[in-house]
Order: structure tokens, then sequence, then C-alpha cells
């Protein structure tokens, strides 16, 4: 996981930035090019992974001094809330209000939050308003809408069998925005929004992960009773998932963002909730053991036996490169104890998939993962693996530190 970060770091905030901001505009902000996903998720998860670098001692500098590094992190980070709507009225150049924006919001503050005692006053203001926005406009939601009583949904199936969104999950955006949530209540726990929040992050992290069985359990998860307070599903009772019209098990490990409440709440000495682990067992023994017939005849499951190879039995549109993404989400799994009865445990799953990772990037001098286009078809894949990377490495420093295991859940 060192090695992933370091690379992955040394390249987004090298070469990757000196390529894409050439200049100050005369407000002293970097031009971020545009107010959409490319223009902001990008460098807010570039900024996860630099700073996670730069705070843990894990940066290299050999291309790029440490010095010069946190200058260009802190560009952009400063650039990135000061462009939010909470602090900008130009609308012609600011960000917010979207059906993805709390995640850059989230990835902007995790980075802000790693950085607090290397920015200005006037930074730290701007990310506590940007995250205070749009957290509390997660309030705003129900128990069938994400955001106020219309709109997005909170489940792909509803309670009464109908499908809402055939073939497209709401698991990823329900774990993502409860991201938003989670580190706005651990960044600011004597804010008088941090209840409301704390109560919408577990209603979405259930939300996430519910299963048809969950519909008609007695089971109590952080004071919230399943049979009555979910209104639908987003997983089958088996633990696999549809996202882009089929069983894709790219979108069964985008659960790590779940995984990741533990080190946000570590990093305050809380414990996170344990709404946050739900289903992720059952999802893990699906990658794991269950069998999915072949194309010419028997049966394999997601992971290859005694193979960093991923079987994708409906296909995967975004590529043919995927290893750290199973392979992050195997450390996490394994380091929560999610892998529990299952066989071979997360741990051997996590070096053979890592490997393959390592594998990928050797194939570069500057750090990067991916080289043809077909690899991985996501503009921001350099990007992702980055913020990966970076979280995943602060659950691993929390949980095996001088210290002890600092990774709660209750």
């Amino acid at each position: 996981m060192t090695a992933v970060l370091a690379g992955s770091a040394r390249y987004l905030i090298g070469p990757w930035y000196a390529a894409t901001y050439t200049h100050y505009l005369p407000d002293g902000y970097i031009d971020l090019k545009g107010t959409d996903e490319r223009a902001v998720r990008l460098p807010a998860m570039a900024a996860v992974a630099a700073t996670t670098a730069l705070v843990t001692d894990t940066y290299d500098p050999r291309t790029l001094s440490a010095a010069n590094a946190t200058i260009r992190t802190r560009n952009l980070i400063r650039t990135l809330a000061a462009r939010h709507r909470a602090n900008n009225t130009n609308t012609g150049n600011r960000w917010g209000g979207g059906w993805q924006t709390a995640l850059w919001a989230y990835y902007t503050a995790l980075a802000g939050w790693l950085f607090w005692d290397r920015l200005d006053a006037t930074t730290r203001d701007h990310l506590v308003a940007m995250l205070v926005w749009e957290a509390d406009r997660l309030t705003t939601g129900n128990g069938v809408h994400l955001i106020g009583t219309s709109g997005d949904q909170l489940y792909m199936t509803r309670r009464d069998g109908t499908v809402v969104t055939p073939g497209d999950s709401k698991a990823e955006e329900d774990n993502w925005s409860a991201a938003a949530l989670s580190l706005a209540a651990s960044m600011m726990p004597g804010h008088p929004g941090t209840a409301r929040w704390t109560r919408r992050n577990i209603e979405l992290l259930l939300a996430a992960a519910a299963r048809p069985a969950d519909l008609t359990s007695s089971e109590t998860i952080n004071g919230i009773r399943l049979s009555s307070w979910l209104q639908g599903t987003n997983i089958a009772d088996d633990g696999t998932l549809e996202n882009h019209a089929r069983l894709h098990p790219l979108y069964m490990v985008a659960f790590d963002q779940s995984l990741y409440q533990g080190f946000v709440f570590g990093l305050a000495n809380r414990a996170a909730p344990r709404a946050a682990l739900h289903n992720i067992n059952r999802t893990y023994a699906a990658l794991v053991e269950k069998p999915f017939p072949l194309p010419g005849g028997g049966t394999s499951p997601i992971y290859r036996e005694n193979s960093a190879e991923i079987y994708y039995p409906e296909g995967n549109d975004w590529g043919t490169h995927f290893p750290f993404y199973f392979g992050n989400f195997d450390l996490l799994v394994s380091l929560t104890g999610q892998d529990h009865d299952i066989s071979p445990p997360a741990a051997e799953w996590e070096r053979l998939h890592n490997n393959a990772q390592l594998s990928l990037m050797s194939r570069f001098t500057d750090g990067r993962t991916y080289g043809a286009a077909g690899e991985n078809t996501y503009h921001g894949r350099e990007h992702r693996i980055g913020a990966m990377a970076g979280q995943t490495y602060l659950t691993l420093f929390l949980a095996r530190n001088s210290t002890g295991n600092r990774l709660r859940w209750a």
C-alpha cells in the first residue's frame, strides 16, 4: 500500500499537476477550467493522495521536493474550497449542489483536514462552509429520497417490489453521500448540525447496503430498526448488486467508501457507526465464494482461484485492468474483520491483487498506473487510484500503529 500511495501521489502532484495548472488567475487561485467532475473531483482526489503522502512521510520527493509538493497541494485545496458556492457568488465558476458534489466536498475537506496546520484562516473557513453546506443539504432528505422530497432515490427497488432504477443500484450514491456527513460530524463535533449529520449518515449507510431480508429484520443498528426504517433495497440477499445494467463487481467493491468511515472517525478518536459494516461480509462472500456460470461451461467465483484475475459474469464496461480496486477493498475488509468464515481470507486476496497493481505501476517511471485507454476508461483513473490509496493507507495507519488499533465501531 505504501508503494501505491507514494507512486500515485508523486505522479498526481508532479507531472499531472504541472501539465494541468500552468498559471495563477488574477485572484490568486489556480484555474480549475470548469465546474464539472473533471474540473473539481479530479483535483480533489489528487489532493487526498498528496496530503496523505505528505503528512505520513510517505511522499517520494525524487522528482519534486516535499516543499514544492506542499505548495501545489495547498493550491488545490484552497482553490477548490474557494470556488464552492458556499464561498462564491460567481455563477460562472462556482460548484456545489449537484448529484455528486457531496463526494467532491468530502475529498476536498478531508485533504484540508489533514493539512489543517498548513492552511490559512480563510481557507479553513472556506472548507468548513463548504462541508456544512453539502452536509446540511443531505439532511433535507427522507426515507425515500436522498435530498428533499423528490428527485434522486435512496433505493433501486422499493419495498413493494417496484424497480425504480432498473440495473442501477443506489448503493454507491448513498455511501458517498454518507462520507460527507461522517466527515462533517468528525471534524465539527460541537457544531449545531452534528446530531442531524450523524443520524443521516447512519440512514444512508443502511440504505446503501439494504437487502430484501432486511425489510423484515428485527435487527436494530445504531438506533434504527431495519424493518421499520428501510423503504427498499440496493443489493440482493446474496450480496451482489447491479449497476450499469449488469451484475457489477466493481460496484460491489465500491462499499470501500463505507469502510473508510473507520479512519474518518478514528482520526477524531471516535468510534465509527456499526452501520458502515452492514452486509459487507455478505458482499465479500459473494466475491470470493459464490459460483457464476462460465461461457464455455462450468462455474467460477468472481475472484479466480490463486489468481489476481477477476471474473465479470456479465462483462465489465469500464475496461480491463482494475486490480487495485479489489486489492484496496480486500485490505479494508481484512482490517475491519469482515472476512470471517470466508475462505481464502481477504489478506490472501489482497496480496494477489495488489501485487498485480504494482506490476502495472512498474511499467512507468513517474508513478502512474495506466497506459492504454482501454485498461480503464474513466477519465479520472489515476486520481481514483490515488484517492483509494490515501484513504486505505490512513485506515491501515490507524489499525496498525504503536498506540494500538484505533479503528472502533459502535
